[in-house]
């Protein structure tokens, strides 16, 4: 029997990577995104593209009982699904803040509250949540995705300690500089809110910076590389609790770790020159 495996966020990027990887490694793969024609290559590796919007829970109900229904079982569930909001804490509208908690914290939470009683039943299943690097520490103008990704951190914690009598592991994932469109979005966010303001001089050194450390002319890491170690969380017998694939990620921790905060404030302003 095949296992199965729901990746959401899978229109793209590391979501549609690791999807192509887990049917290379067997899988019955399930991907969900909101936009299906982006993962034509998915289903013609033999996939299955399902329609999911993970604000709307009516639309997860149905993303979930379509897996059930048609493999009775869901082995693994890979909530990679997410977005970053920027701007200055001061000027980001607080509905833009609740949207971004409600898609990359609410909306993670929701997915797994939906296939938590399979699992249970199953006395089996693994939760691989991606988180990042920035779920370890704090950088200007994106307060709110910093914020949302420690909520990611602490809530796979506490979930990982009450399911492990269930046969159910979670995992996190902290990718570090990954090559996607993740640094175009967060840099258009930044300036969109805070372009023209008081932060302005700063807000542009920051967009710029992810601009340019994410256009892939500089040593960055591919989403395979992300998409690797989420297949080998899934298929590794005693899973580490934590993985950190991708440029950056285990030196970002250690320091940030490490570091005393006058020191980290020190180094970080300095780093993006404001």
């Amino acid at each position: 029997m095949k296992r199965v495996v729901l990746v959401t966020g899978a229109s793209g990027g590391i979501g549609l990577e690791a999807c192509l990887r887990f049917i290379e490694k067997g899988y019955e793969v399930y991907g969900a995104a909101r936009h299906l024609d982006k993962m034509e290559e998915l289903v013609k590796k033999g996939g299955h593209a399902v329609y999911l919007d993970l604000t709307d829970e009516k639309s997860v109900d149905e993303c979930v009982n379509k897996v059930i229904k048609e493999q009775g079982r869901v082995d693994v569930l890979v909530n990679n699904a997410g977005y970053a909001a920027g701007g200055s804490l001061e000027e980001v509208p607080l509905e833009d803040a609740r949207r971004q908690f409600e898609v990359n914290v609410f909306a993670l939470i929701l997915m797994i509250k939906k296939i938590l009683p399979v699992m249970r039943t199953q006395k089996s299943g693994r939760i691989i949540n991606i988180s990042s690097v920035a779920g370890r520490f704090s950088s200007p103008f994106l307060g709110w995705y910093h914020a949302a990704k420690y909520s990611v951190e602490a809530l796979s914690d506490s979930l990982r300690l009450e399911t492990a009598d269930f046969g159910i592991k979670v995992i996190l994932v902290e990718p570090g500089l990954i090559r996607t469109s993740w640094g175009n979005i967060a840099a258009d966010s930044i300036r969109q809110v805070s372009g023209s303001g008081v932060y302005s001089a700063q807000a542009e050194k920051i967009a710029s910076f992810y601009e340019v450390n994410y256009r892939g002319k500089g040593k960055i890491s591919a989403p395979s590389a992300v998409a690797r170690c989420i297949v080998k969380a899934a298929c590794k017998k005693h899973p580490a609790l934590r993985y950190s694939p991708g440029r950056g990620a285990k030196a970002l921790i250690f320091i940030t770790r490490f570091l005393p905060a006058k020191l980290y404030d020190f180094f970080c302003r300095k780093f993006f020159g404001i």
